[in-house]
């Protein structure tokens, strides 16, 4: 962004009468930035303060577009304003915005605190209500109103048409059986599910076929859209239970006891507690001091000493009552940058099938954005259709790199997020998890990205037929996004038919992050 003056002033206040900062914007519109002064008698000094720190946040968003100018060059023609969007929320998130919140918000202006889809529209609006002048640009034109039809609309591209409009599309992961079952996908479709889910890292080809073909059928004759997500296995990390102990596939262990991480084909000692790791390589990438996670993060253990095949583990903590790790159990590595592919041999063997038949395809333990690039690229080699790819962010890696994960899916018209709960909460841990998916939430909206909900929605009514408390709440929190999805179980109508209560109930009060006043029926009773 080019500007006409030589220099920017430090702040507003400096100046003592009317002064003028001209910008280019990326499509050669000039916009005008009028900085009235300080000592205007119109105005009181706790609102002038406001406004000064205001205009020094609106300068900083508009250096921000010309700081990244190449990240965004690469973007998708439709995805440019939600690029420059995702820029200016990510400055103004640099901010400590709360101080200045509760002086906008005593002064009945916007605190800012739902600008995500918006960002720079919502800092002009204030400002002008406050005596500054800008002329119209495209990126000013980014309103609450357009920012909300962006989501809806990509939201709708990427799955269908929903089947009830004010709660989020409803995704189902299919079982086995289904594959042989017509009347329990319809039964399903006539449900609610708009999105069919296919495991990749179960079954093969000529099951999820079948599955597809049920879906097909059943979405035809019921009238209803119900697209199919083809998930990519992804690198499984699994134990191989090895060496000293183990017994029926499993290895006892104790707090504070020391065992072997070894690649499976690794030569170890035969006297030693071992626990082979079914992808080569990942020992070789382990720090002493870094955390290894077993079986959802029920054991816990540290690295002390490594070595490129083997390191020398001590078990830190145990959240289980039967000491035993067993065979075929998740591994997770929250603190070493794992050099191993994302995309593995298998996932691209499985590509041509899924280009063929998937309605999207979702994108397993994604960490930086030179794997989403990678998927991106082999798409566009082995199919003419473009495929939207649905990037699940389930390591920590892939929470720090966020932003950039984003502007490389930036890179197509239309792609998704999943926020993948189960292995994101083991990586991160349990008790940030909360944080971290609002956080997720927020920079997906202010990127106009649709986001899937997962993992555990209902899990307990699912498996058991009674709901908890807890996650009743946690179900009425994913009314804020776009889509949610329902893992495998055997009371799935009985889920779904909760689910969009509990969603109808909670999304009447709430767009996204903003809360919406309809009227209280606990109100009216009072004055009835």
């Amino acid at each position: 962004m080019r500007r006409k003056r030589r220099h920017l002033p430090k702040f507003a206040s400096t100046f003592q009468q009317h002064f003028f900062i001209y910008f280019s914007d990326n499509q050669n519109h000039i916009l005008k930035f009028q900085i009235l002064p300080k000592t205007s008698t119109t105005m009181p000094q706790q609102i002038q303060q406001v406004r000064n720190s205001l205009q020094r946040i609106y300068v900083k968003l508009l250096r921000a577009e010309k700081k990244a100018r190449s990240a965004i060059a690469h973007v998708d023609p439709q995805q440019r304003l939600s690029a420059l969007n995702l820029l200016h929320y990510l400055t103004l998130r640099c901010e400590d915005l709360r101080h200045l919140q509760d002086r906008l918000h005593n002064a009945g202006l916007s605190s800012l605190a739902s600008a995500e889809s918006h960002v720079l529209h919502q800092v002009q609006a204030v400002l002008q209500r406050l005596g500054d002048k800008f002329e119209p640009t495209a990126q000013s034109s980014l309103d609450y109103i357009a920012g909300g039809k962006l989501i809806r609309r990509r939201a709708t591209q990427l799955f269908g048409q929903r089947y009830l409009n004010d709660i989020p599309h409803l995704m189902v992961t299919l079982d086995s059986h289904l594959a042989y079952d017509y009347i329990g996908v319809k039964t399903l479709v006539d449900a609610g599910m708009n999105v069919a889910r296919i495991n990749c890292a179960h079954d093969h080809e000529e099951i999820w076929l079948r599955m597809i073909e049920n879906v097909r059928k059943a979405a035809a004759i019921s009238g209803h859209s119900c697209k199919i997500y083809l998930d990519l296995a992804g690198p499984k990390i699994r134990t191989v239970v090895m060496g000293k102990g183990r017994k029926k596939g499993r290895m006892k262990i104790e707090e504070n006891a020391r065992f072997l991480l070894a690649d499976a084909d690794a030569d170890f000692p035969k006297n030693e507690k071992v626990l082979g790791c079914a992808i080569p390589g990942i020992v070789a990438d382990l720090r002493p001091g870094d955390r290894v996670l077993f079986d959802d993060g029920l054991f816990e253990a540290i690295v002390e000493k490594s070595s490129p095949q083997i390191a020398t583990l001590r078990m830190t903590r145990i959240a289980s009552d039967k000491h035993r790790i067993k065979n075929e159990k998740g591994i997770n590595f929250p603190d070493t940058p794992l050099s191993v592919t994302c995309l593995t041999d298998f996932d691209k063997s499985v590509l041509p099938f899924a280009l063929q038949h998937a309605d999207m395809i979702g994108f397993s333990f994604v960490r930086q954005s030179t794997d989403v690039a990678e998927l991106q690229a082999l798409i566009q080699e082995h199919s003419s259709r473009q495929v939207p790819i649905v990037i699940k962010i389930e390591t920590y890696e892939a929470v720090q790199n966020l932003p950039s994960l984003l502007l490389q899916g930036m890179a197509a018209p239309v792609f998704g997020v999943m926020i993948a709960r189960g292995d994101l909460a083991v990586e991160i841990g349990f008790e940030r998890l909360s944080e971290i998916q609002d956080e997720i939430l927020w920079l997906c909206e202010a990127a106009h990205v649709p986001v899937i909900w997962a993992t555990q929605v209902l899990e307990t009514l699912n498996k058991s037929g009674v709901a908890t408390r807890s996650e009743v709440t946690d179900a009425a929190h994913a009314a804020l996004a776009e889509c949610v999805m329902l893992n495998k179980g055997n009371y799935m109508l009985d889920v779904l038919a909760t689910l969009q209560d509990i969603l109808k109930r909670s999304g009447g009060h709430h767009s996204k992050k903003r809360y919406v006043l309809r009227p209280l029926k606990i109100a009216e009773r009072f004055w009835a």
